[in-house]
């Protein structure tokens, strides 16, 4: 594998780190911060990672067109830094506050998926994409096992080693991107900034003008929004049900990560060559509202785990779609498109939190009329079989140029 690849693997690996290794510290944080009942530290929870998600829904756009116009380079290397940066405030935060100021930055900062996206698009033939794709969600699935791996063990050492950890990783693939990272945009290639399309709307009303594109950026979209589910409510859901530990509620998830990362990494491509990619968003379908419906109404501990490697099959889902998307946009807009998906994904995170620890709240806190630790599960399902029907009525749209 080329270093460059290893190093856009890197990098998203460690965007996922910054979502996954708050998440099973996240009860015990928000009480070191501000003392609050688990319900309502959920709530605080959903606050954060919205937080988050609405910076990479504003930013990342503007971040993948930065990228058309000056290089994927200097883009990433500067973000990657941010990054780093922005772990060490969230090691030091003694307050909600500046754990919500750390999280501004970081999703400014995590932007750097578009850039890293359409790096992988500038050095694949079109044929070899959505496979290519799958090793940049290989890369996520590994840093939602490390992420939290990492905020559970971690945990002994205290609420914030995970955090430096973070911030040391992230610094160094700063070093090793300096020396092993080329540009992939030459400058013939470079497209004018322009700000109509480097916010959010317009770049996606843009891309949605291309036949074919709005139904497939809304099926995106509610995949990510279902699939959110799992950052969003997973430590608390497995507190509540299952009164699992941090460590636990981590292990849990880096089990999930490993299959996501196997699942996207090696899985994708006999899947891809069975089915194509059309076929392929159905067959991750087909898991996804099967494990989503065992998830919220089984009550064993041994089956999660047992499930939790079936859950991850989903994943072959975005990669393919972003296979379909690639092809039906010009070069110099790879960018812009991975852009525009970047922020999709990071308005289902806007969403996620909020509506699934309210949904979670809402069935678990004292005196609720009916406990159902599991409810936001079943309502992911049914974004997921929304987001089928949808599939089902789009026709492939042929590939064409956006100047």
């Amino acid at each position: 594998m080329r270093p460059a690849v290893v190093f856009i693997m890197l990098t998203v690996m460690i965007d996922a780190m910054g979502i996954g290794l708050i998440i099973p510290v996240m009860p015990d944080l928000i009480e070191e911060v501000q003392a609050a009942t688990l319900s309502r530290a959920a709530l605080w929870g959903g606050v954060l990672a919205t937080t988050f998600a609405v910076m990479q829904f504003l930013f990342s756009p503007l971040v993948g067109s930065l990228s058309d116009r000056f290089g994927r380079r200097p883009v990433l290397l500067v973000s990657l830094t941010v990054m780093a940066l922005d772990y060490v405030l969230m090691a030091v935060a003694g307050s909600v506050w500046l754990l919500l100021l750390g999280r501004v930055i970081g999703g400014i900062s995590a932007a750097t998926g578009a850039t890293a996206s359409a790096y992988m698009a500038d050095i694949s033939a079109p044929k070899d994409r959505a496979a290519n794709f799958g090793l940049i969600g290989a890369g996520f699935g590994a840093g939602f096992v490390l992420g939290p791996v990492a905020g559970g063990f971690l945990a002994d050492f205290g609420t914030r080693a995970p955090f430096w950890a973070a911030a040391a990783l992230a610094a160094g693939n700063v070093i090793f991107g300096w020396f092993v990272l080329k540009e992939t945009v030459a400058p013939p290639f470079r497209r004018a900034l322009s700000w109509r399309r480097a916010n959010p709307l317009g770049a996606a009303r843009h891309l949605a003008n291309l036949p074919g594109i709005r139904r497939l950026l809304a099926v995106y979209f509610l995949y990510h929004l279902a699939f959110a589910v799992y950052p969003s409510v997973w430590s608390y859901f497995g507190k509540a049900q299952f009164d699992w530990s941090p460590a636990m509620i981590g292990g849990s998830l880096a089990l999930f990560g490993v299959a996501m990362a196997a699942v996207q990494g090696v899985v994708i491509r006999p899947v891809l060559a069975r089915f194509g990619e059309r076929g392929t968003v159905l067959f991750g379908y087909v898991f996804s509202v099967a494990t989503f419906f065992l998830i919220a109404t089984v009550t064993s501990s041994t089956a999660i785990m047992v499930l939790t490697p079936l859950a991850a099959l989903a994943g072959v889902i975005p990669a393919a779609l972003q296979g379909i998307m690639s092809q039906a946009v010009a070069q110099d807009s790879q960018g812009q498109l991975q852009g525009v998906l970047t922020s999709a994904s990071a308005l289902a995170m806007v969403v996620a939190p909020l509506v699934m620890t309210a949904t979670f709240a809402a069935f678990t806190a004292p005196g609720t009329a009916y406990y159902f630790p599991g409810a936001p599960f079943l309502l992911s399902m049914l974004l997921t079989l929304l987001a089928v029907s949808i599939f089902l009525r789009w026709q492939t749209a042929k590939p064409v140029n956006v100047a």
